[in-house]
């Protein structure tokens, strides 16, 4: 297979961690990456990474830097949540035709908030021959995409049900801060509320559950709340008292003809007991499934931007969804 030239724009945990796994593919060269961080612009790739070949990349204070130097075909992009952010960052990308996979959680189903700007960038994309897509594991396959296809062997589908159970003093930082932990109660709702900490994507995943199924829903709604430590907890990064924030719990739902069609229900706080993947079908036949310990996130969505890199060169030019692609696979 011909190498595909990549870069890396975001070099936060997710992002070193992408770089890392792609400079092991066979297919992938890795020619550059971009950050805003001023403590990391200029810094060597190969000292960030320990990967000796990269040794000699600096890291690019942005686009215009990096095309200067090289041309990449695909950027694994892992800065920002909201796609109203990531629009900013994506729209010069896609005019220069580069491809790119995306952890931004709200770009999973960009059209339910943001459709103008989501057609804006269609359309940009399409007439410069850019691909973009967002790819991960929540959202973007526990919660929508693995619950899609369980469905390619129903003959009839009336209702489906996901559960997620994550303990979060398991995994990294800027995760557990955003749900939270450590935070009086008032002061997390506050930010929950004005869209400043919790889990974005969830309404996302829905909707695209919601498409894939052809449903037309008569709208989604989504509640969230604190879920607060019981005693003292110490994590590898922070300390909560109890009766501070130790997470949250959220979740998703949507009615066709007054009947619950669709239900996302997150748990994700710091030691939650018996952590795992659930969902329910209701068909024929119907299905129920747990995978016990659940997906291991930030590993787990690592491999799935790597993982789609190649998967996205196929499909047709466009902002895409997870389910415009070819059917999720190692490689």
């Amino acid at each position: 297979m011909r190498k595909l030239k990549i870069a890396q724009f975001g070099l936060g945990p997710i992002g070193l961690e992408t770089l890392n796994l792609a400079a092991t593919k066979p297919w992938a060269e890795i020619v550059g990456a971009i950050d805003f961080d001023a403590a990391k612009v200029g810094k060597d790739l190969g000292t960030l990474t320990s990967i000796k070949r990269l040794r000699g990349l600096k890291v690019c204070r942005s686009l215009d830097e990096l095309l200067q130097k090289a041309k990449p075909q695909i950027v694994f992009h892992t800065t920002v949540s909201r796609f109203k952010l990531a629009f900013e960052q994506l729209e010069p990308i896609a005019r220069r035709g580069l491809n790119v996979v995306s952890s931004c959680e709200e770009l999973i189903f960009p059209q339910l908030l943001q459709p103008n700007s989501a057609t804006r960038l269609d359309r940009l994309c399409r007439a410069n021959g850019a691909r973009i897509v967002a790819a991960g594991v929540n959202p973007g396959f526990v919660m929508d995409l693995l619950p899609l296809c369980m469905t390619g062997i129903c003959r009839e589908v009336r209702a489906v049900h996901v559960q997620r159970v994550v303990d979060a003093a398991t995994r990294r930082e800027p995760l557990q801060r955003k749900i939270g932990s450590g935070l009086p109660r008032n002061e997390f709702q506050r930010r929950l509320k004005a869209g400043q900490a919790g889990h974005a994507g969830l309404k996302e995943s829905l909707a695209l559950l919601a498409h894939g199924l052809g449903w037309k829903l008569e709208g989604i709604s989504e509640t969230g709340k604190a879920v607060i430590a019981q005693q003292d907890i110490r994590t590898q990064y922070l300390h909560v008292k109890k009766g501070q924030t130790c997470g949250l719990h959220q979740r998703a739902e949507a009615r066709i003809r007054g009947k619950l069609r669709l239900s996302l229900d997150l748990k994700m706080f710091l030691n939650a007991p018996d952590p795992h993947d659930a969902l329910q079908i209701e068909g024929d036949p119907p299905l129920d499934m747990v995978i016990n310990g659940g997906v291991a996130g930030d590993q787990a969505t690592v491999a799935a931007l790597v993982n789609t890199a190649p998967r996205l060169l196929k499909a047709s030019p466009g902002l895409l969804l997870p389910t415009d692609l070819l059917v999720p696979r190692f490689g």
